[in-house]
């Protein structure tokens, strides 16, 4: 749990969730309900779940999809044996393995949270795109208030696909970023495009493909989704600059490595590809 509590603080505009005290609180929405949690790890091996101010789940159904979104976000179906056994003898995923024992690939299950984080954070640096985030949720999101804070949930793309651009223009992202968001919104609203449409496509190609063709959504923003979302292990955004300034500090270039290099030392990592970007990324983030 230690790594992944690390993990998760590495900003301090993160507004999905607080940390503190080694305690996770966040808003789980499931359908219309939004249910307010805090996990706890007991001894690296158990998380325990509190449900605060009241919202405790009605049924066994809603208690069992809390519990899913949980071990969905934290990655805990995954065996990392193999990664591991992998990364202790790679010599550019070594250290990461050795210094990050333990992080799982925290996900995003929410998929127009996926879409949305990966277009408010294209070509502009991590910083920033944390406060487009804030300023986003905290305009159109919902909030639990429970000790004096408010905790909040992502806005839902029902209300997002009713907004224009001009709507989105006190918030200091790109008109262009502003129609894709929105775009995205529509076609789930629609019905074109949801999580289980996606997986339903089958192959990795085939979900890359059909999300390369949404308005705004290239390779990079694809992978990312794939990886954060869609839980691919084989998803790879290649020309993603933190995955380059962390091969380039790893090696001491005094260039960055070109897309040729960066696929020959990956060859070990196949099937792990996500795993080894998120470990490369933990080094500089």
């Amino acid at each position: 749990m230690t790594a992944n509590l690390g993990y998760l603080q590495r900003s301090d505009n993160e507004c999905m969730y607080e940390v503190e005290n080694d305690r996770i609180r966040k808003v789980i929405v499931i359908g219309e309900t939004q249910t307010l949690v805090e996990i706890e790890g007991i001894n690296n091996k158990l998380l325990k779940i509190h449900f605060l101010r009241g919202t405790v789940p009605r049924t066994p159904q809603h208690r069992t999809e809390i519990i899913r979104y949980i071990r969905e976000w934290f990655d805990l179906d995954i065996d990392l044996t193999p990664f591991y056994e992998m990364g202790k003898i790679d010599p550019l995923l070594k250290m990461a393995v050795e210094k990050f024992y333990g992080l799982r690939l925290i996900g995003i299950p929410n998929l127009f949270e996926a879409l949305c984080w990966a277009v408010l954070g294209q070509q502009i640096n991590l910083s920033f795109a944390y406060t487009l985030k804030s300023q986003f949720v905290e305009k159109y999101g919902d909030s639990i208030e429970w000790n004096g804070k408010k905790y909040w949930a992502f806005p839902s793309y029902e209300r997002i696909a009713k907004l224009t651009p001009s709507d989105l223009a006190d918030i200091k992202m790109t008109v262009k970023k502003s129609e894709y968001i929105i775009g995205v919104a529509q076609l789930m609203a629609c019905g074109e495009l949801s999580k289980e449409k996606l997986m339903d496509a089958g192959s990795f190609k085939e979900v890359e493909k059909r999300l390369i063709k949404i308005r705004g959504i290239g390779p990079w923003t694809a992978n990312y989704v794939l990886m954060r979302c869609l839980r691919f292990p084989t998803a790879f955004p290649i020309e993603d600059v933190g995955l380059i300034n962390s091969i380039k500090t790893i090696l001491n270039m005094d260039r960055k490595p070109t897309k040729k290099e960066i696929l020959e030392f990956s060859i070990p990592w196949e099937n792990w590809e996500s795993y080894a970007t998120f470990y490369l990324w933990r080094l500089l983030y």
